[in-house]
């Protein structure tokens, strides 16, 4: 159709040069036509060979946020179960900068094909980008982005919106100019996580702009000593007496509404991040009000599948992928599924 000889038709498919302007042009005009597709799967066994694929992320527990991501990129290697892929997986602390620190420089002296990263610190992220950047190294980021590094691509959250939007929510269910305590995980080397300062910064946007004058109580609680929280907890409702709403910045709200139920504390409304199973079991009883879900194992699955073929088949990849943000409550909760169609 494209009046070339084959070779050069493959020439042009696998962008290996030696073709003329007016010869690439026509082949080019061909596949448009003709809406071509190539074959990840057969291309991977006529290379024949094998991939060497790193991710890093915090680290998994069960039902939890980081699981379904791993889930994701799970999902995407049984899709190419063609494709020889050598996967190995190092895990951090994310409440631990030094953790995450000496993972990142562990991994800075390997050898790969690829990296999938989900970041939490940006200055160690950023580190480890500039080693990946010197050896020619591909990365993607899953559940946040970090500025001054140069991924192949990211899919996340727009977590600026997150915040935003936890403002709108919890302000729509509230007294005006009542209190609203923020929740924020403590965190080994005293830094915020990256997607926590930019929730912050828009949920404090929002308030901004629409004029409320709520008072906002910062709070810290801790995932790795959650014996603390009692400390914590107790000292908040002691020394405000009404609290009627909570926003909890991770996907940790669970940890405040098991507190609240505990303690019989009566008339607090929650918003929270993520549709962790614990945190789906505490919207069900009407403990957190909203959840605001981030699609976690949709961004690993299109992590692995844009590495895959970007690097079999040099397909074009959009850099700048931002999830979809749901909105959900104990009504609609039913309808969400983890991947691999198991039912909350």
């Amino acid at each position: 159709m494209a009046g070339v000889s084959k070779g050069t038709v493959d020439r042009v498919l696998h962008n290996r040069g030696n073709v003329s302007e007016k010869a690439r042009l026509a082949v080019k005009k061909v596949l448009e036509k003709v809406d071509y597709k190539p074959n990840i799967h057969i291309s991977a066994i006529s290379l024949k060979r094998r991939y060497k694929i790193i991710v890093t992320t915090p680290e998994i527990s069960i039902g939890a946020y980081w699981e379904s991501i791993h889930n994701g990129i799970r999902h995407a290697m049984q899709e190419y179960e063609n494709v020889k892929i050598d996967l190995q997986v190092f895990t951090y602390n994310q409440y631990d900068i030094y953790s995450c620190r000496q993972t990142f420089e562990k991994i800075a002296e390997f050898d790969m094909d690829a990296l999938i990263i989900g970041p939490t610190f940006p200055e160690e992220t950023i580190h480890l980008c500039k080693r990946m950047d010197e050896k020619e190294i591909p990365y993607v980021f899953v559940d946040s982005t970090i500025d001054s590094t140069s991924p192949l691509a990211f899919f996340s959250a727009d977590h600026y919106v997150c915040g935003y939007m936890m403002a709108k929510l919890i302000t729509s269910i509230i007294p005006s100019h009542t209190n609203i305590a923020i929740f924020q995980a403590v965190r080994t080397g005293d830094k915020s996580a990256n997607t926590t300062i930019l929730r912050k910064k828009g949920f404090t946007d929002f308030l901004e702009q629409n004029g409320f004058l709520n008072l906002i109580l910062t709070i810290p609680f801790s995932v790795t000593s959650p014996e603390d929280n009692e400390m914590y907890l107790s000292r908040l409702f002691k020394t405000h007496k009404e609290v009627p709403a909570i926003v909890v910045l991770n996907s940790r709200g669970n940890y405040i509404a098991d507190y609240i139920e505990a303690n019989h504390i009566k008339g607090v409304k929650m918003v929270c991040m993520d549709l962790t199973a614990a945190n789906v079991e505490a919207l069900k009883k009407g403990q957190i009000d909203y959840l605001i879900g981030q699609e976690p194992e949709y961004q690993g699955f299109c992590a692995m599948k844009t590495l895959l073929e970007h690097l079999i088949i040099k397909e074009p990849v959009t850099k700048e992928n931002y999830v979809q943000l749901d909105i959900i409550t104990r009504e609609n909760v039913a309808f969400y599924k983890h991947f691999g169609n198991i039912m909350f």
